[in-house]
């Protein structure tokens, strides 16, 4: 059984998967699938969104050492730019489920709408806060992104990217302003295509 009072058949192996990325205007969408071990429970688990920072940490490493499987799956900044933001989760989400080493009977996919997949799939919405296998991989999916979110501030420094994990906040719209659209950026995402449309840009990386 679930937290919160979903049941599954006893014969079910179930996968939940979430991802994270979908808003920031820079780095790869992220995914996560998970089944997890009924005789090793996990205690603490909900959307990644509503825990800090330390307790995800904490979880991460407790769902990879307890779970009967784990996988991560992500569509990168050019497929992102190719399919859209929409068909490139559906994607990271199937090879986040293709990636598990045990085959799922049934998936569980936080949202409204699941990918094509080879096994029996169900989407549903805010399933990181009711679901443990779901929240388990909002949580995998979150600290990864994260901490790539936090190396890329290295490699492009200035635009705020530990802080505001790529997403579209005043600082970063600051910064691409004034410093151009680094080579991580979705160049299709509205207000990164506007600065391209208005400057000239040269390797990747715009300039005046």
């Amino acid at each position: 059984m679930s937290q919160c009072g979903f049941e599954f058949a006893g014969s079910e192996v179930v996968a939940g998967v979430d991802e994270v990325g979908r808003g920031p205007l820079c780095g790869d969408v992220v995914t996560a699938a998970v089944i997890l071990d009924p005789s090793r429970p996990i205690q603490g688990l909900n959307d990644s969104k509503k825990l800090n920072e330390k307790k995800r940490d904490r979880l991460y490493d407790e769902i990879c050492e307890k779970a009967l499987a784990w996988s991560i799956g992500r569509a990168s900044v050019e497929e992102i730019d190719q399919l859209n933001i929409l068909q490139a989760t559906m994607l990271a989400m199937q090879r986040a489920v293709h990636g598990l080493n045990i085959t799922p009977t049934l998936v569980l996919i936080d949202g409204n709408r699941c990918p094509i997949l080879p096994m029996r799939a169900e989407a549903i919405i805010k399933g990181d806060g009711l679901i443990a296998e779901i929240s388990a991989a909002s949580v995998l999916a979150k600290v990864v992104r994260d901490r790539e979110m936090q190396s890329a501030d290295l490699l492009y420094p200035g635009y705020g990217l530990a802080e505001h994990k790529g997403y579209p906040s005043p600082i970063h719209l600051e910064a691409l302003a004034r410093l151009g659209v680094t080579p991580i950026h979705r160049k299709t995402f509205a207000p990164v295509r506007k600065i391209l449309e208005s400057l000239n840009f040269v390797g990747g990386r715009a300039v005046n």
